[in-house]
């Protein structure tokens, strides 16, 4: 499954990519994650069903106390054309 997720909130200069990084290698996702210019925080998820969805779920918690997530963007695919070999920070 592969998603792509925008998240807007205080998701910038809190560690939010750092966060989702190690929570996508803890849940053996590979994709990657990157900050915009808008303030929002975009990345691409490829795993498990199972995974993607538990990921999600930590993701829209805020990970710790100094990222608030105000809204998330989801879309998803079951077919995956891209491949990624690991998890990077864009």
């Amino acid at each position: 499954m592969l998603a792509h997720i925008i998240v807007s909130g205080r998701v910038q200069g809190v560690g939010f990519r750092y966060s989702a990084k190690q929570s996508a290698i803890k849940h053996q996702l590979v994709g990657w994650v990157r900050n915009n210019s808008n303030g929002t925080v975009e990345l691409e998820v490829v795993g498990d069903e199972s995974q993607v969805k538990h990921y999600l779920d930590i993701l829209k918690s805020g990970f710790n106390r100094f990222i608030r997530v105000d809204d998330l963007q989801l879309e998803t695919s079951e077919k995956t054309t891209k491949e990624f070999d690991s998890f990077s920070i864009r």
